[in-house]
Parts: C-alpha cells; sequence; structure tokens
C-alpha cells in the first residue's frame, strides 16, 4: 500500500510538472504563431465605427492576395510590413470617398491585448504582432482577425489556397507532408 501511495505522489508530482512547463511555453510562444490585423475607429461615434467597417473591407480585399502566398509568420510580417505604405494608400483613399477629414497610420508592431475568441479559436491575452492600422485619432473600437494563419481571409477566387495550421500540425505529427 505504502508502493502505490509513493507511486502515486511521484505520478501526481510528474503530470504537474509537465503540465505548468506546458503552461509557460505556452505563454512564451504560443503568440508567436500569430500575426493579427486590427483596425482602429477615430472615435466610438456610430458614424466613425461604419467608416471603420467600409474601410476594414478594402483593405483585407487588398491584402488577402499577398497573404494567401505566405507559409509561414516571418513571410507574413515580411510582406505585410513591405506594403504598409501602400495600406495606408488604400485607406487613405477610402477615407477621401467616405468624405472624412482624417487620414489613417499603418504599421507592424507589437502590442498587448486582451484575450479574444475568433471562429472558435481563443486567442489568450498577450503581446502579439499585429498589423495596426489606426485611423484618424484611433481611439476608437477596433476590427481585428489574424492575418497569419489566415483565420479570417477569404477569397471568391479559386486559385487561392489557404492553409489551415493544425492539419499542418497533424501532417507533421503522421509524416503526411
Amino acid at each position: 500500500m505504502k508502493k502505490i501511495c509513493i507511486t502515486f505522489c511521484v505520478l501526481l508530482i510528474l503530470i504537474a510538472t509537465v503540465l505548468t512547463a506546458a503552461q509557460i511555453s505556452d505563454m512564451r510562444g504560443g503568440n508567436s504563431e500569430y500575426l493579427r490585423i486590427h483596425v482602429r475607429a477615430n472615435s466610438n461615434s456610430a458614424y466613425d465605427q461604419s467608416i471603420k467597417y467600409a474601410v476594414k473591407d478594402e483593405v483585407v480585399e487588398f491584402i488577402t492576395p499577398y497573404v494567401a502566398e505566405c507559409n509561414t509568420k516571418s513571410k507574413a510580417m515580411e510582406v505585410i510590413s513591405s506594403i504598409t505604405d501602400k495600406i495606408e494608400d488604400v485607406c487613405d483613399d477610402a477615407l477621401e470617398r467616405l468624405g472624412v477629414n482624417y487620414t489613417s497610420r499603418a504599421e507592424v508592431r507589437s502590442e498587448h491585448f486582451p484575450t479574444r475568441v475568433y471562429d472558435g479559436v481563443t486567442l489568450e491575452e498577450g503581446d502579439y504582432d499585429a498589423l495596426i492600422v489606426e485611423l484618424g485619432e484611433g481611439t476608437g473600437d477596433n476590427w481585428w482577425c489574424v492575418i497569419y494563419p489566415p483565420l479570417c481571409f477569404t477569397s471568391a477566387s479559386a486559385d487561392v489556397e489557404y492553409r489551415s495550421i493544425i492539419l499542418d500540425i497533424i501532417d507533421k505529427f503522421f509524416n503526411r507532408s
């Protein structure tokens, strides 16, 4: 009986150690696989929020073909960073057509974000790399999604193929790639 108790205690300690190590690993590296996008409205007025959604649609349409070719987060960051001026142009053209008197700023940077859920995927609170698009003062609520892996970018084009990070992990596990 004493051996069973000792064995049970050792197993509990091992399980606790493994779970703690996994949580620490997730806190350090879990966010590192995502590149987010945040489009921040000028303010929280209903008008500025509607402007945000109109601009967001044009930004997503513009960057979708660029990120469709990216098969790593680092490639997605490189591509998005190289077109931030063009992203600002797309935003500013939309803002001008919509008749507002402010412009945009686009930048890829790391920021701290609260926990968010998108389409069944939970992004825990933490620091994430993100394309931040600020409209005007950029003090309003934001629209957000994930550029890489492409959780929210779709295209009507049949020529664009999107990958599932979960399927990639399964393929690597079973050596099917």
